[in-house]
């Protein structure tokens, strides 16, 4: 066969003078040093990920993305995509990088490649990513005649080690390319040998016939950075210093092999159709469909090519069950791979998780192990460390499936295809590489998918809109995590929690995944008329590619409604429910009544929560501030409160946390049933907005924007069937978190300020008013008032609190606070447009040149999270305890004098003591750092210890800080 042709048999065969073929045989592309203690040539690495471009066509790479390269390509989609891979590197063929190791340059200058000093700084490097477009443009021009096809090609290969430089650019040092006659020769012939071995004739033959789009080119580079990583992996593809051994079919080999060993795959691959329309719901979830599902099931049927859909429903009425029916028709429609869930917080991604195992399941029981979930905390997940750990499965039947994996836990411990030579550039992950995937079952998860920007490529994925954000930022590799999504649904349940600033991100990801034709299902039950627009139009503006597109939205009929929006023969469609569509729970009063309160130790709340409770039922405190929380627990703690008590918010370590929430579920949850206490206080902060399937009797909540206090009000009386006391058959709601001030103003906690801003919560204020009556000094009791109609009310209620309509009484100053919102929410658009993929003025270009001339570098996941969600990172500490003669863990396991910890077990325990710091602990954290026995164990090593000395308190920064099992992180604020 000729791809059995070693390259030197390639070389002779195009009739390359014997020097040249002597030449192009010494350049090497990884060194000895630096991959695993064998040179490898280049011409072999570039073989190898043209080689494993080819497996990942046929395993991973979407149906639709492979229609679209057969398209570009005329056909030769698989070829193409093989040589845009390989060529990545062909600009290692330059002084500037075969002179980096002196050892590996020496075989280089005797075959008479030569070269003079080089600049030798770290910021003078030529580097040989922008080397390989410098040495392929004018090619590519003079061979395709087709510079538009040179312009959007050329980046792939400046940009694959993260960021696309501008052409300006593409001007080398003195020499740092190479001149003369012999690197001429030596280049064109890497160039042409490379693409001769790969199936083509000749450059020329390479032209594409059309061009890919802007997004579609950003998804192509992330394949092509997959799979220069996999092939860099020196512990599959093995060094070869010499090029008779070099050949496509041995690289063909290599990557088959490698891809098997590393267990990578992709999703459903060519998933067929349902038969029946309804079968993704009836069958596949076991649902009876409600009209609200039915509806989005519907619409994903009907809508011509890969769009938008907006599913606004009532919590509680099944739209994430529904959202997974329609991802299951999009995708078999329209050759989507698989599906990306972003969920608001790491808390709410975890029973999604759970649910997307289930679903995934009914499809092939294999592909279990292709769900990612992405976020920090997923090691606490039981069904994650079931299948990516090995662990007995939850239930505690021991059963394994994929049998026992000593030291799987080991993920951090994880950099599969370490970009040798590379790191010299700053371009590696951080994480050093094992070879913990060799040797296991085929059918376990593959841990490649693991390492640092990879998450989003697994098939399967669930975690925290962070994920899909910050695949909207400029930042390095943002073509990879971009990659991860194009062959996907993409699901954003929750939708309305973004805030402004992280808005700009989901605008900015709409627009990219708009133009790379993923279709896109935005959830929720409180989402406000102009964001819904917002969202419409970004995606249009992304399909029709300008910047400035904006199509009405229809009223909708009814509440719960589903918008539809997409491109059809260039121009743009918003279509939405055209009848009302039924509920499935009917509308009810719920009744509001004041509780006035401004103090942070919430002492007013824990007597009305008493009265409340007095007689039996289930009451459901939502509050603003953990100080608060703990301050009302306290108060009915220390009163002798009978009943069971819980207290759930986010400074409690990750194991205490976990097992509150779950019982919190178990007992309130809707499968409660004989297990539901008769009386039963749980004491939260906003961890129960969202995704907390809990049915309370009675809620007592802080004020808040009115579309986060109807979420809050959607935890009250959401499950059919539940018993109740008689004092709660009907719902009710204590408005807390605000007093009448001066001239009856209102005035509201200091922390709520902070967060929320005063517009939203006079606004939201002046709502409540309408259905509790006026704020007054005491609680209200309105037993006459009508409150508000859940769920009818909701898209009103939400509606005015955010229309432009004045809706304050005289007084309040209402434009004053409107104005001092509008002017921070312009700040922080601002704020958020220089870390913004792509800027206004450059959503028009049609390549992806000079996309990151100004990008923003945050290092890390903290960093990145503080980027899309405007504030300072935050950091993760364990807590230990000092011990007589060493550290125990936050459960009392003792850890050894130095902090040591012997197994697997031992670190579980200990990571049950991470915790979040808050803001405010984020600079003294500073002076934290991890025990020095952690230092051997992957997933410790540089995890920062918070000591509490043998007393349980520390001074951390100013604050003396302790932790309390119940209470949580507990901070003492020292007076100044």
């Amino acid at each position: 066969m000729e791809d059995e042709q070693s390259v030197v048999d390639v070389m002779r065969s195009m009739d390359l003078a014997d020097e040249v073929v002597t030449r192009v045989s010494r350049l090497w592309g990884k060194s000895a040093a630096r991959n695993g203690g064998r040179t490898h040539l280049l011409l072999g690495h570039l073989l190898d990920t043209a080689a494993v471009a080819g497996v990942m066509w046929d395993q991973h790479v979407s149906v639709a993305f492979r229609r679209r390269l057969d398209e570009v390509s005329g056909g030769r989609g698989r070829a193409w995509f093989m040589w845009v891979c390989g060529i990545h590197d062909c600009g290692k063929a330059c002084p500037a990088f075969q002179s980096m190791d002196a050892a590996e340059a020496a075989p280089v200058l005797a075959a008479g490649l030569t070269w003079g000093r080089l600049p030798a700084g770290r910021g003078e490097r030529w580097r040989h990513d922008v080397a390989g477009a410098v040495l392929l443009l004018p090619r590519l021009v003079a061979e395709w005649g087709d510079e538009e096809a040179a312009g959007w090609v050329w980046p792939l290969v400046a940009g694959h080690h993260g960021a696309f430089p501008p052409a300006a650019a593409l001007d080398p040092p003195r020499g740092a390319q190479g001149r003369g006659a012999a690197w001429e020769e030596a280049q064109r012939a890497v160039v042409d040998v490379f693409t001769r071995a790969v199936g083509f004739d000749g450059l020329a033959d390479v032209r594409p016939v059309g061009s890919l789009r802007k997004a579609e080119q950003l998804a192509l580079s992330g394949l092509i950075v997959m799979a220069d990583w996999i092939a860099s992996d020196s512990s599959h593809f093995v060094g070869l210093s010499d090029a008779d051994l070099v050949s496509f079919a041995s690289a063909r080999r290599r990557a088959e092999t490698a891809w098997e060993r590393l267990r990578l795959r992709g999703g459903w691959r060519d998933l067929s159709l349902p038969g029946d329309p309804l079968e993704p719901l009836t069958g596949r979830l076991g649902v009876q469909p409600r009209a609200s599902q039915r509806e989005l099931v519907e619409r994903a049927w009907s809508m011509p090519v890969p769009g938008l859909l907006v599913a606004e429903a009532p919590m509680g009425e099944g739209k994430t069950k529904a959202a997974l029916a329609a991802a299951e028709i999009l995708a078999a429609r329209f050759g989507l791979d698989g599906v990306f869930v972003a969920m608001p917080t790491q808390s709410t991604s975890d029973p999604m998780y759970e649910q997307v195992l289930q679903w995934v399941r009914s499809f092939d029981l294999e592909l279990e192990s292709q769900v990612a979930l992405l976020h920090g905390r997923r090691r606490f997940n039981a069904w994650w460390r079931t299948i990516w750990d090995g662990k007995p499965r939850p239930g505690g039947d021991g059963h394994c499936e994929h049998g026992s994996r000593p030291g799987a836990v080991d993920m951090a411990d994880d950099d599969f295809g370490a970009i040798d030579e590379d790191s010299d550039y700053g371009m590696v992950s951080d994480e050093p590489s094992t070879n913990r995937a060799i040797g296991l079952g085929a059918d376990g998860p593959s841990y490649w998918f693991l390492g640092d920007k990879r998450g989003l490529l697994a098939a399967f994925a669930v975690g925290t809109v962070d994920h899909l954000l910050h695949a909207a930022t400029r930042t390095r590799h943002v073509m990879l995590r971009f990659a991860g999504l194009a062959g996907k649904v993409v699901v954003v349940d929750e939708v309305h929690a973004a805030d402004v600033y992280m808005r700009q991100f989901l605008i900015e990801a709409l627009r990219w995944l708009g133009q790379a034709g993923v279709p896109v299902v935005l959830l929720s039950a409180t989402l406000p008329p102009a964001q819904r627009q917002r969202f419409v139009d970004a995606y249009l503006s992304g399909v029709l590619g300008t910047a400035d597109v904006h199509q009405p939205v229809p009223e909708p009929a009814g509440y719960p409604c589903v918008t539809v929006a997409y491109g059809a023969d260039g121009q743009a469609v918003a279509e939405t429910s055209r009848e009302a569509v039924r509920s499935w729970r009917k509308s009810g009063p719920v009744r509001l009544a004041w509780l006035p309160d401004t103090d942070p130790a919430g002492t007013p709340v824990a007597a009305a929560v008493r009265k409340a409770v007095a007689d039996g039922g289930v009451a459901l405190v939502v509050v603003n501030q953990v100080a608060r929380a703990q301050a009302i627990y306290r108060d009915l703690q220390d009163g002798g409160f009978d009943g069971v008590l819980h207290l759930l918010h986010a400074r409690l370590c990750a194991a205490h946390r976990a097992d509150r929430t779950a019982e919190c579920l178990r007992l309130m949850g809707p499968q409660a049933g004989v297990d539901r206490p008769e009386r039963m206080v749980v004491i939260a902060t906003q961890l129960a907005e969202q995704s907390f399937d809990v049915d309370a009797d009675v809620l007592i909540t802080d004020l808040a924007p009115t579309d986060l206090l109807l979420q809050r009000i959607g935890r009250l009386h959401r499950h059919s069937g539940t018993r109740r006391p008689a004092a709660h058959q009907l719902p009710q709601v204590l408005v807390t978190g605000v007093a009448p001030g001066r001239d009856g103003v209102p005035r509201f906690l200091h922390a709520s300020k902070q967060i929320y801003g005063e517009w939203a919560l006079l606004r939201a204020a002046a709502l409540v008013t309408e259905a509790a009556g006026p704020l007054t000094g005491g609680e209200t009791d309105v037993p006459t008032a009508s409150g508000w109609g859940i769920p009818a009310d909701v898209p009103q209620l939400v509606a005015r609190a955010y229309g432009n309509a004045g809706i304050c009484p005289a007084g309040w100053d209402e434009s004053g606070a409107w104005e001092q919102w509008q002017a921070k929410e312009r700040e922080r658009e601002k704020n958020a447009e220089e870390f913004l993929l792509c800027r206004r003025r450059e959503w028009a270009f049609p390549t992806l040149e000079g996309l990151h001339y100004a990008g923003s570098r945050a290092a890390s996941e903290e960093q990145l999270d503080a980027v899309v969600r405007d504030g300072d990172p935050s950091v993760e500490v364990v807590i230990v305890r000092r011990a007589s003669g060493g550290y125990r863990g936050i459960d009392g396991t003792w850890l050894g004098v130095h902090g040591e910890v012997d197994d697997d077990e031992v670190t579980d325990r200990l990571m049950g003591g991470n915790i979040r710091l808050p803001p405010g602990l984020t600079d003294a954290a500073a002076e934290l750092s991890p025990l020095p026995g952690w230092a051997g164990r992957p997933w410790l090593r540089y995890r920062l210890a918070l000591v509490l000395e043998e007393d349980g308190t520390r001074l951390l920064g100013e604050n003396r800080v302790s932790y309390d099992e119940v209470l949580g992180l507990v901070i003492e604020r020292r007076a100044r």
